[in-house]
C-alpha cells in the first residue's frame, strides 16, 4: 500500500537584505570608501591639519579642536560598523554576534556642534572631510536601518503627481 502523504515542497525563505548586501560589490565599494576616508582624515589631522590649526584665531582653534574630535569619533564608529559587516560577509562572525558587537559601537547620528560662522573659519580641507564623513554616516545609518528591517523610520516625501491626480479626481467627482 502506498503512502498517501505527498512530499512537502520546501518553502523558499526570503533573502535577507543584510546577508545579500554585505556580500555585494556595493558593500565592498562602501567599505573601501569608508576606510579611505578614515586614512585621508588621519593623514590630514596628523600633517597639514596640525599645521593649519596653529595659525587659527582662538575661537576658530577651539572649533577646530571640537570638530576634529567629533570627526574622528564619527569615523571610528563608521569604521567599526564597516569592519563588523565585513567580518559577517567573510564568515568570521555570525550576524547575531555582529549585532551584539554593534550594540557596543553605538552608531549614532552626529552633526557638527560649531556654529555656521565657526565652521566657515575652519580650514577648507577639514570642512570637506567633515562633509564627506556626514554623507557617509547618513548612508550607513540608512543601510543599518534597512538591514534591521526598519523600513518605516523616515516619512515618505509627498508625491506631487499623486496629489495632482487626487485633486483632478475630486474636481471631476463634483
Amino acid at each position: 500500500m502506498m503512502n498517501d502523504v505527498q512530499p512537502q515542497a520546501s518553502v523558499p525563505r526570503p533573502v535577507s537584505f543584510a546577508q545579500s548586501f554585505v556580500g555585494s560589490d556595493a558593500f565592498r565599494t562602501l567599505f573601501r570608501e569608508g576606510m579611505s576616508l578614515v586614512e585621508a582624515t588621519a593623514a590630514y589631522l596628523d600633517g597639514e591639519g596640525r599645521e593649519e590649526s596653529k595659525d587659527l584665531p582662538r575661537l576658530a582653534a577651539l572649533a577646530y579642536a571640537s570638530e576634529s574630535m567629533r570627526l574622528t569619533t564619527r569615523l571610528m564608529q563608521l569604521a567599526s560598523w564597516l569592519l563588523l559587516q565585513r567580518a559577517v560577509a567573510e564568515g568570521e562572525l555570525s550576524s547575531v554576534d555582529a549585532q551584539r558587537q554593534k550594540e557596543k559601537v553605538r552608531l549614532s547620528s552626529q552633526n557638527g556642534a560649531s556654529s555656521p560662522e565657526a565652521m566657515e573659519a575652519l580650514p577648507a580641507q577639514l570642512r570637506v572631510l567633515i562633509g564627506s564623513s556626514l554623507r557617509l554616516q547618513g548612508r550607513i545609518l540608512h543601510l543599518d536601518r534597512l538591514m534591521e528591517g526598519k523600513f518605516d523610520d523616515a516619512p515618505l516625501a509627498p508625491n506631487p503627481v499623486a496629489m495632482q491626480q487626487r485633486l483632478l479626481q475630486s474636481a471631476f467627482r463634483s
